[in-house]
């Protein structure tokens, strides 16, 4: 388990304002990882024991589908944290997805 890329990961989603949501690919390529979605999607299925608090309900696959919500007790869970955002979530799919993404390039880059 790489320690180091986790906390990198876990630094990156604790950015992610509320009410946004962002990509495991977009996390790997804002830390110059564009291969990595899989071990950002690894790291996140630890964030529940990361401190300080991880908000890993507004990380979603590239399409917007909630495949991480079965890290989530009960899966139920990562909908609702997403909606007591405002998030509208839709077939297990944020709806307006490209308008609510947060994209930590975009975001984070110095100008």
């Amino acid at each position: 388990m790489d320690t180091n890329f986790y906390e990198q990961v876990y630094e990156v989603v604790r950015l992610i304002p509320k009410g946004r949501v962002t990509s495991y690919g977009a996390i790997a390529k804002s830390l110059g990882a564009a291969k990595s979605s899989r071990m950002v999607g690894h790291a996140m299925s630890y964030a529940g024991t990361a401190h300080p608090y991880v908000p890993a309900h507004r990380v979603v696959n590239s399409s917007g589908l909630l495949t991480g919500k079965f890290h989530f007790s009960p899966p139920e869970l990562m909908e609702e944290l997403l909606a007591k955002e405002g998030i509208k979530v839709k077939n297990d799919k944020v709806v307006d997805f490209k308008k609510v993404f947060w994209n930590p390039l975009d975001e984070l880059s110095v100008d």
